[in-house]
C-alpha cells in the first residue's frame, strides 16, 4: 500500500460499459494513467487494443491487492447493472483509503447508499444530462453544471442590462448574488473576469453561485 497520497497517481476504472469506457477512454487520451477493471473476458478483449486493461473482479479484496488498486489515485465505479456488485467495490475502495472515489449511481437511492459507505463524489449521469439539457432548452443558458450542495456554474449570454458596462459598475455580486468567473468574446478565447471586464451583446460568461440566484440572474432580459 501506498505510504501517502503523494505517492499515488493514475486512476482506475471499474467497468466498460457505455460510461466506464467512456471515461477510461477520455483519461486515455488526455494521457493520464488508467487502468480498466471488468470482469467480462470479452469486454477486457476488445478493449485492450485500446487502452491498459485487465480482467477482475473489484468486488474482491483479493484481486484489488492483486492489481494494486491502493497506489492509485483516484478510483471511479461505473458499474450500474448490479447494486451489489456497486457498493462492494466502492466499500472495498473505501477500506484501501482511495483518496478519491467516484461512483455511477442508477438512482437516488443508489446514491445514498453510495456516499453513506463513503464514496467521495456520486453522478446520476442520466438525471445531470436531462437537469443540463432542461435549464438550457428555450432560455440564455449554454450549459448548467451543479457542483455541490446548491453551487452552479452555467455559461450563458448576457442579459442586455449587462451590455457595454464593467462588471465593478454592474456590482452583480451584490444585486444579483452570483459572480462572473470567466468571459468570451466573439473570436476570442476564454480569459478570466476582473472588475473591468467589459460585457457586450455577443459575449457568452461563465457565472458561478447558487442555483436559484443563477436562474433568477439567466431569466434577465
Amino acid at each position: 500500500m501506498a505510504s501517502n497520497d503523494k505517492d499515488r497517481q493514475g486512476v482506475l476504472v471499474f467497468g466498460l460499459g457505455r460510461f466506464g469506457s467512456a471515461l477510461a477512454d477520455t483519461l486515455d487520451s488526455m494521457d493520464i494513467e488508467v487502468l480498466a477493471v471488468e470482469r467480462d473476458p470479452d469486454v477486457v478483449e476488445r478493449w485492450s487494443k485500446r487502452l491498459p486493461c485487465v480482467e477482475a473482479d473489484g468486488a474482491d479484496p483479493r484481486a484489488l491487492d492483486q492489481i494494486g488498486a491502493a497506489d492509485f489515485a483516484a478510483a471511479v465505479v461505473g458499474v450500474g447493472t448490479s447494486l451489489e456488485a456497486s457498493v462492494l467495490i466502492t466499500g472495498n475502495l473505501v477500506d484501501i483509503g482511495i483518496p478519491e472515489i467516484w461512483a455511477k449511481a442508477t438512482s437516488v437511492e443508489h446514491k445514498r447508499i453510495l456516499e453513506r459507505i463513503g464514496a467521495h463524489h456520486v453522478v446520476l449521469p442520466e438525471s445531470d444530462a436531462g437537469a443540463r439539457v432542461a435549464h438550457s432548452v428555450g432560455g440564455t443558458m449554454l450549459d448548467y453544471i451543479d457542483i455541490e450542495d446548491g453551487f452552479t456554474i452555467v455559461k450563458m449570454r448576457t442579459p442586455k442590462e449587462t451590455h457595454h458596462f464593467t462588471l465593478d459598475k454592474l456590482g452583480l455580486q451584490e444585486k444579483y448574488g452570483v459572480h462572473v468567473v470567466g468571459i468570451k468574446g466573439p473570436g476570442r478565447a476564454f480569459e478570466y473576469a476582473t472588475p473591468d471586464t467589459l460585457l457586450g451583446p455577443d459575449d457568452i460568461l461563465v457565472v458561478a453561485g447558487e442555483g436559484e440566484l443563477l436562474e433568477r440572474f439567466a431569466k434577465r432580459p
